[in-house]
This record gives structure tokens, C-alpha cells and sequence, in this order.
């Protein structure tokens, strides 16, 4: 009961999945993804097991089409679900069961797949696919937030809209980015402020944390400081407002 995109960016192998539904919390259940493993989506009469499952699939060396048949043969209820995975290496693959609720379907290209069901029709994945390929010049989570609003615009879930999350992993074992929109009456705009907000503080502090290779992470943070005092010093010199909501004390 919603539509979703699956990405690898081809340039820094990092992985995306943006998803929209008239449901609650979606992105509490659809999204997995793992830091230089792959991501998986799974939807419509959810089984959520294919996430993690899907995930372990891919860790030990599986090819994603292979996990369609492993992950659908053992669920009685596999003609009621939907989902697709990305690989590390860009290879993808996507299953959408006969009972899914119409509109359905999906669409595979390079390095990306869409799915939905509960759809106005087909034009709401043809169209966000295609937004995601012409903005391929733009940073992944912008080009996924592009493209879900392209489907939006084409007609989204046809009962109407109520959550959204965008979530990118870079190639470690926590998420680089994950905001939702759990219960808003414009879901995909919510996620387009909480990117804004992300990008005054967030995202800047997420380059300093531990990583396998730097295990400490930024340990010094006066640069860091500097760094966001700079932007936001930029940002009210240009007369431009916070995107956030926070409230100070004092």
C-alpha cells in the first residue's frame, strides 16, 4: 500500500531508499539497508522478515534475484506482498505478487528499482523512476526526493497521503541519513524540511563520527564548530530562516 524507490549511487556506491504511503509510520516497516551489503524494500501486505533476511541473503554473496524465489517459496502469503533489493555491486531485482491491490507493479533499470501498489496507475513509478534518472547530477538523497515527488505529482497512493521516510546508508553499519514523516498531511514536503534542517547541523556533524576505519571518529570539535558557526553566519547574512522548529530555552 504504498510506492518506493531503491537506489545505488553509481558514483559513491552509496544506497537510498525514499518511500511514501497513505499508512502510518511507513518507514518504520519498509526500509533496511546495510552499509556495503545492500537495501531492501518490502511493502503492500508487508512481511517485514524479508528485510533482514533479504539483507543476510545478500551478505553471504546471494545475487538479488536469487533471494526472490528463496524469500517468496517459504510465505504462503507471498502473493499478497511486494518487494526489491539492491546489491552493493548495483545488481537489483523486484516481485510483486499477483494480489497485490491495483494499481501495482515495478520497474527495473540500472542501478535503481521502483515499486508500488495501491496506485492511481502506472505512470506514478514510470514517473518517478524517470525524475530519478535526470537528476542523476544531484545528490542521492535530493535525486530520491525528487523522484518520489514526481509520483506524487502523478497521482501516488490513490487513497491519499499520510507518511514518508527517506533513509541513505554510506558504507557503514548505521545510516547516514534516516527522517520521517510518520502522520503529516504532506508527508514528502515534511522530508524535503527535515533534509533542510539536516543540512544546517546534522549532516556536518555526521562527517566526524566513528567509523571501521576510524574507529574514534572527530575527536577534536572546533573545527567542526567553526565549520557550522560559518554556515549559519552565512545563512542569516543572506537573510535566509532556519528550516527547523527547535525551540531554545533562555
Amino acid at each position: 500500500m504504498t510506492y518506493s524507490i531503491v537506489a545505488r549511487d553509481p558514483q559513491t556506491g552509496h544506497l537510498g531508499i525514499a518511500v511514501a504511503s497513505r499508512f502510518f509510520a511507513v518507514g518504520c516497516a519498509v526500509p533496511f539497508i546495510k552499509g556495503r551489503v545492500g537495501a531492501v524494500a518490502t511493502q503492500a501486505f508487508v512481511n517485514p522478515t524479508y528485510g533482514p533476511d533479504g539483507l543476510r541473503l545478500l551478505e553471504a554473496g546471494a545475487p538479488p534475484e536469487a533471494i526472490i524465489p528463496i524469500l517468496t517459496d517459504r510465505d504462503d502469503g507471498h502473493s499478497n506482498r511486494q518487494f526489491h533489493l539492491i546489491d552493493a555491486q548495483g545488481r537489483n531485482a523486484a516481485f510483486t505478487g499477483a494480489k497485490c491491490v491495483d494499481w501495482c507493479g515495478h520497474l527495473i533499470a540500472d542501478g535503481v528499482s521502483v515499486a508500488g501498489n495501491m496506485l492511481e496507475g502506472p505512470a506514478v513509478i514510470g514517473d518517478t523512476l524517470a525524475a530519478y534518472q535526470a537528476a542523476m547530477d544531484k545528490p542521492l538523497a535530493e535525486r530520491l526526493l525528487i523522484a518520489m515527488q514526481a509520483g506524487e505529482d502523478a497521482g501516488g497512493d490513490k487513497r491519499g497521503k499520510q507518511s514518508a521516510c527517506l533513509m541513505l546508508y554510506r558504507d557503514q553499519d548505521y545510516a547516514w541519513l534516516d527522517i520521517r514523516a510518520d502522520d503529516h498531511s504532506d508527508p514528502l514536503a515534511e522530508l524535503r524540511r527535515l533534509y533542510a534542517v539536516a543540512q544546517e547541523r546534522f549532516l556536518h556533524v555526521a562527517e566526524t563520527m566513528a567509523t571501521r576505519e576510524n574507529p574514534h571518529g572527530m575527536t577534536d570539535r572546533r573545527h567542526i564548530d567553526e565549520k557550522i558557526a560559518a554556515l549559519e553566519a552565512e545563512r542569516i547574512a543572506a537573510g535566509r530562516t532556519s528550516a527547523s522548529q527547535m525551540v531554545n530555552k533562555g
